[in-house]
């Protein structure tokens, strides 16, 4: 079998989603879908997910599975959008995501009622483990340092490495979030990522298209281990991790942090409506 990747591109937060399928059988799993939020209305929409249904629905693919990747800071999971259309296909993420549920919960002082132990997802997945997506199967690899929790799946030569890694001339995720580290980061990509055979094909969560080039979302193991701009397969795990805190703290807090991650640990599910049918998120102020 050799699967089939289609990406869509957000250019308001640069997240791709991926739709892979197997031609033949047409069983699909969708990656890191996106809910359109715009932080100055406080609205959603469902422009980004409706793209995505419309292939799916075009090449008449059955979706067995939704993955999350990780706990994203920077854009609202779609995830639910897909649930309540494909309800049979489970939401998956990797186990680690307790982690940084209890994390978030904390710092925004959520209701003691918010989920840490993953259970509003269907399945927590496990390191190394094996999964069975209809006639789709992936390998679950966990390389934090971005996130604890974060998760890269391999599906035969396509590996989806989530915010891990970018394209060669973008470098890695930064490190900075709470539980971020760039010493993890280091490790799972030199020992898991790096590891696999040159010939893998790297498909990215994100593209910033730096110095204005065209859009791009893959790239290979070789490629990134010759070329990538801040951990090739020469760089040190010292000059790594000077360079990325160094260049953490440079930059700007996601503009989607506040509102994404308390809905991404949820699920993709909004807070409870009050006695009036209003949601609100918090915004915590920090002096």
């Amino acid at each position: 079998m050799a699967i089939e990747v289609k990406h869509f591109f957000d250019p308001a937060t640069s997240t791709i989603t991926y739709v892979v399928h197997d031609p033949k059988s047409r069983d699909a799993v969708v990656i890191d879908p996106v809910w359109d939020y715009d932080p100055a209305a406080s609205k959603l929409s469902n422009k980004s997910s409706e793209a995505v249904l419309a292939y799916i629905k075009e090449q008449n693919l059955a979706p067995r599975m939704i993955l999350e990747t990780h706990v994203h800071a920077d854009h609202v999971t779609g995830a639910q959008f897909f649930k309540e259309r494909f309800p049979e296909a489970p939401l998956c993420i990797g186990e680690r995501i307790t982690t940084v549920q209890k994390i978030w919960r904390d710092m925004y002082d959520l209701d003691a009622k918010t989920d840490i132990q993953g259970k509003v997802f269907d399945r927590l997945l496990k390191e190394h483990e094996v999964v069975q997506a209809g006639t789709l199967q992936f390998k679950v690899f966990f390389t934090p340092g971005h996130t604890p929790a974060c998760s890269s799946y391999l599906f035969e030569d396509a590996l989806f490495t989530g915010d891990a890694l970018f394209m060669p001339d973008s470098g890695t995720g930064r490190c900075d979030f709470p539980g971020g580290s760039a010493k993890d980061l280091y490790n799972s990509i030199t020992t898991k990522i790096y590891s696999l055979p040159e010939t893998t094909r790297i498909f990215v969560c994100h593209d910033y298209q730096p110095g204005g080039r065209e859009f791009m979302c893959q790239t290979s193991v070789g490629d990134e281990k010759k070329s990538n701009i801040q951990l090739n397969g020469t760089t040190s795990e010292e000059q790594y991790i000077e360079f990325r805190t160094k260049r953490d703290a440079t930059l700007a807090t996601p503009k989607l942090l506040l509102p994404s991650l308390q809905i991404n640990i949820r699920a993709g599910r909004l807070p409870e409506a009050d006695s009036q049918g209003k949601r609100f998120l918090k915004i915590p102020v920090i002096d």
